[in-house]
């Protein structure tokens, strides 16, 4: 069974240290539909509401000498067990009481490449995706994950 097993975020008023992503990280969160985490430094409405990678490829990262410490690769949330080929653009995802509907897939930048010490392309098209909230609710470490609807 697919399964969140991380969720970290930015809270609102906090620095932004160059050399890491500041994430802090969370049992539960709500998710709010259109604007991502509550409370989240970098919330609103835009396409990037939500960074969504998958365990199995952080581990594969990792491998590679990748920094893969929650929220060390600018993720969000991190799913296991779901099979990558969900994570396509226009499929809606149940995670807890909260739906999402996946986005394009995210690339990296320079920012990126200074906090991880390697270019970004050794991590490409395994950044996870970036995602939307189209049903808000509470998310939690343990929840299960549900694709609803895969993309047509």
């Amino acid at each position: 069974m697919a399964q969140v097993v991380s969720i970290v975020y930015r809270p609102l008023k906090t620095g932004r240290p160059q050399d890491r992503y500041s994430r802090v990280p969370a049992a539960r969160v709500r998710v709010v539909e259109f604007k991502g985490i509550e409370g989240y430094m970098k919330g609103g409405s835009t396409d990037r509401q939500l960074n969504v990678m998958l365990a199995e490829t952080l581990a594969e990262l990792g491998r590679e000498g990748f920094r893969v410490a929650p929220g060390e690769m600018g993720e969000q949330i991190v799913l296991a067990g779901l099979d990558p080929a969900a994570l396509v653009e226009g499929a809606h995802i149940k995670l807890g009481e909260a739906v999402i509907k996946v986005g394009i897939p995210r690339t990296g930048c320079a920012r990126f490449e200074m906090i991880q010490g390697k270019p970004r392309n050794d991590a490409k098209g395994r950044l996870g995706v970036l995602a939307t909230v189209v049903g808000g609710g509470e998310v939690a470490v343990g929840d299960a994950v549900e694709v609803l609807a895969p993309a047509t």
